[in-house]
Parts: structure tokens; sequence; C-alpha cells
């Protein structure tokens, strides 16, 4: 039987990014946007920790400001190439996603004093063949789900991964 058309394959970043939302939800991240894009590029996930927000009191700390975090998703296939994405973040793709925040913050000022940090997410798919029986364990996965016949699996996620000094 010859493959499918493209058009049939499910959208594996698009699937990877909700596992992703999906789990900085269960882990107390309220999601800001998905897909946010400007001139420069686009940010797969904005996420704002739950946490104090600013009020009018004196003894108020910029620590106790809840975070914003920039998120890269990057779906690959085990064994991919390009280290499970952690190579497709190159200096120019940083800069990229460094223009972009900064897009978002112009948009939202409120958020502009928050602190932020880059983060990455690194999702592994793998096609679910029909001969395979019971489930394949995978190392340290901080989550997964199927569907469409693919297992995604959150294998990793690197809180700050890359920092970018003031660039104006």
């Amino acid at each position: 039987m010859a493959n499918p058309p493209p058009s049939h394959y499910p959208d594996i970043g698009e699937l990877g990014e909700d596992l992703v939302a999906q789990w900085l939800q269960s882990t107390g991240w309220i999601i800001l946007q998905r897909r946010f894009s400007s001139r420069w590029g686009e940010i797969d996930i904005i996420a704002q920790q739950q946490g104090k927000q600013p009020s009018s009191e004196k003894n108020f700390s910029v620590s106790q400001l809840p975070q914003v975090a920039f998120v890269e998703v990057k779906t690959r296939s085990q064994g991919s190439w390009d280290a499970g994405g952690r190579s497709a973040i190159t200096p120019q793709k940083q800069t990229k996603l460094w223009r972009t925040a900064k897009m978002f913050l112009v948009q939202y000022p409120e958020k502009a004093d928050y602190p932020c940090r880059f983060d990455v997410a690194i999702v592994y798919c793998q096609r679910i063949l029909k001969q395979s029986t019971g489930r394949t364990a995978t190392a340290k996965a901080l989550a997964s789900f199927s569907t469409s016949g693919y297992q995604f699996t959150l294998q990793e996620y690197i809180p700050a991964a890359f920092d970018f000094s003031s660039e104006s």
C-alpha cells in the first residue's frame, strides 16, 4: 500500500506543542499565547508562572513577580540528525526568538517588568506500529500521549536554556 499524501499526516509540531502546553498547565503555568508571531518569527508558547501580582505595597519585590517563559518546542523522531532539536536552536534562531519576545512585551507592556526566560522543550514523536504490543518504556518522560497513530513524549524541558544579552 502506498503512503497517504502528506495532508493525511498529523501536524506533529503542533501536537508536540499541545503536549508541552498541557504539561505546563499541569505544573502551574498559565498559557498566555500560542504561536505568537511577529515579523521576526514565531514563539511556540508564551507562559506565565502563577504567582503574586504586583500591588501598590511598598514591600513588593521583583522576585515575587511571576516569570514569563518564551518556550521553543522541538518535536523530532528519536535518533534525529539534530540532537533531538537541540542543534536547531542556533544563535540566529535565538536572535529571532529574542526579537519576537521583545515584540510580545511591547504589545503587552504589563508583562514587561516580569522576569523573562527562554525555555526549550524536547518532544519525541514515534509512529505506533499496529503489530507492536505493550508500551515502550521511555526513560524520564515528563509527559506523553498518543494520537493519530503517533506517540508523543516530552523527554526534556530546559528552563532558561539560553540567555540573551541586551541588544537593541
